[in-house]
């Protein structure tokens, strides 16, 4: 190669002499004298393992798209009053073949994206699809940032869920890099594009290298990294991991272990800019795109502009809100009236930022439990069994209604038990036996419900959107909200989490006529039907701060979500008790 400048070496080959798939590697004399063989950074693909060369691939020729459509559609909506309703997938093990081979992307076209659609999901979130040495590091422990096992078929996947009405997150990691010799790591012999001190240029906890965000050839190698996947892959949105570990120079290290700023603190100011950069480049050539931090502390202005001081994201995960939901449902009935503030204390804060509501992978690994069994009970009582369903319905229940957009990890729409693992499929086995079956249908009703209930996700960042009707109830484990359309459309949300039945339990309303329009409890969910269905007079008692209030029987560990059909009939009838007199029907 011939050096053109301080840092850049190109290589010229006469047209033809490199064919589809060559493999090549770039020899690097060291200054040390060692020759180390490294992968292309930008390359678009790379040999299948154990092999780690690059392979020339001409990725501007080999798919013609077909979702204009979609772009359009994109293109004129807002995402902020969109539902948004994310299926997050490991590709590696939604399904695999008996003899244990993975799914090709083609493959997981003709099935995953038939069944997110069916589902009634608006998004699949991938974990890191950027080709990775350690199966083990879930894609989280990137070496080629721009090769994609199989380019096109990995288009025709995001094409099929385009044209199937479904965005198409992914998982990207700037973060961080591993050390593997073919990689990033030391590229030319000595630290390049990780920082040199290792008190900023390495996570010890994670075996891996910190990019050198101060680094304007690191800028530029994330940035254009971010656009490519746009550009060249049609994604909706990107979501950027650990940001809080990009963030604070003293993430994951003691004392002594980090460096402070040049203002003596522990933020990262380089990674902030970097940051800020990479948002204000997206969002000016793209404005209809999802830039997710998953940023786990109190950072402030995550999903703010940078022109006031924000990092420029237009979401964020709500880590808070997700802590406090596992926290309370891992409760038993008896403990959660003294811990009702795991469900309330988010809205001193739900607005601040544009949150999504993450049950991520990360929530159902390392003995954490899969989601159906962080809900308490013994599975072999059948009572219990029924109750971690109930639990499950009602956990979904109140999470599609708090303001915030919404991701589920896959297999907790049917209720896996045993915990993710990234080396086998789910538990589809599952889905014979009765009550996993009706989870799933349960979850279908609920998000096809939520696609439908515009005051589900209209107003989602803004106090218009909601009003408590019965935040304290603590005593029963009650709450009660509305949630509001641009219509001034209102749904009535009453949640009831404890075992217990509450048999007219009253909730204040407007005056009028009320129907239940979803159930948590139904029979075809699972559950017992006890609670009120159909259509509900309310009654002349002002409560809550409202004009009347409507009795209900609501089943334990359920919800019902109500909507006003009518107003009250008031017009006089005749009494037969008394010829030519008039009664005001009974309420």
């Amino acid at each position: 190669m011939e050096k053109i400048s301080d840092g850049i070496w190109e290589a010229t080959a006469p047209d033809g002499a490199i064919e589809e798939y060559s493999a090549y590697k770039y020899a690097i004399e060291a200054r040390d004298g060692r020759t180390i063989m490294k992968a292309d950074p930008y390359g678009y693909h790379m040999e299948t393992r154990p092999g780690t060369a690059s392979k020339f691939y001409d990725i501007d020729d080999c798919y013609t798209w077909n979702d204009d459509e979609w772009l359009e559609h994109r293109a004129s909506t807002r995402i902020y009053d969109m539902p948004v309703n994310i299926y997050e997938v490991h590709a590696g093990s939604w399904k695999v073949y008996e003899d244990g081979n993975l799914y090709s992307y083609r493959a997981l076209a003709d099935e995953l994206v038939p069944y997110v659609a069916d589902m009634g999901y608006t998004h699949i979130e991938f974990m890191p699809l950027s080709e990775y040495p350690f199966d083990g590091s879930w894609g989280y422990q990137v070496c080629g940032y721009y090769a994609a096992t199989s380019p096109a078929d990995l288009m025709y996947l995001i094409d099929k869920c385009h044209q199937n009405g479904i965005g198409v997150i992914l998982d990207w990691v700037p973060a961080h890099f591993p050390k593997d010799a073919y990689g990033l790591f030391e590229f030319d012999g000595e630290p390049c594009y990780e920082y040199p001190d290792p008190r900023k240029g390495e996570h010890k906890t994670w075996g891996t290298k910190v990019f050198d965000f101060g680094k304007t050839e690191v800028q530029s190698f994330l940035v254009s990294n971010a656009h490519f996947w746009f550009d060249k892959y049609h994604i909706d949105g990107i979501r950027v991991d650990a940001v809080a570990s990009m963030l604070y120079l003293n993430y994951d290290r003691k004392d002594g272990e980090w460096i402070p700023n040049a203002n003596g603190g522990v933020e990262n100011l380089e990674a902030v800019a970097f940051l800020q950069k990479l948002n204000e480049s997206i969002f000016r050539e793209r404005g209809d795109v999802m830039m997710i931090a998953e940023e786990s502390t109190a950072w402030p202005n995550v999903s703010k502009p940078t022109s006031i001081g924000g990092l420029g994201f237009n979401f964020k995960w709500n880590m808070g809100w997700m802590n406090d939901v596992i926290r309370y449902f891992n409760l038993d009935g008896l403990s959660r009236k003294y811990n009702h503030d795991c469900l309330t204390f988010s809205f001193f804060y739900a607005f601040s930022e544009n949150f999504v509501l993450p049950i991520s992978h990360d929530e159902v690994v390392h003995g954490k439990g899969s989601l159906i069994n962080k809900h308490p009970g013994d599975p072999s009582d059948p009572e219990q069994y029924a109750e971690k369903f109930a639990g499950v319905r009602s956990m979904l229940a109140y999470m599609y209604s708090h303001p915030g957009k919404k991701l589920l990890f896959m297999g907790s729409e049917f209720g896996q038990f045993s915990e993710w693992n990234y080396k086998s499929q789910l538990d589809w086995n599952l889905l014979d036996y009765d009550m996993h079956h009706k989870l799933q249908a349960y979850t279908r009703a609920l998000n096809t419900f939520y696609k439908e209930t515009p005051a589900l996700w209209e107003i989602d960042y803004s106090w218009e959107g909601f009003e408590w009707i019965i935040p304290d109830d603590n005593a029963n484990s009650v709450l009660a909200y509305k949630r509001k359309d641009q219509n001034d459309d209102v749904l009535y949300c009453l949640l009831n989490f404890t075992k217990v039945n509450r048999e007219g339990y009253k909730m204040g309303c407007d005056d009028g006529v009320y129907e239940v329009v979803f159930d948590t409890d139904a029979p075809e969910f699972g559950g017992s039907g006890w609670s009120t269905g159909g259509k509900v007079e309310s009654l002349d008692e002002p409560m809550h701060s409202q004009k009347a209030c409507i009795a209900l029987n609501i089943a334990g560990n359920s919800a019902l979500f109500l909507k006003k059909v009518a107003e009250k009939d008031r017009t006089p009838k005749w009494s037969p008790e008394h010829s030519g007199s008039f009664a005001y029907p009974r309420t």
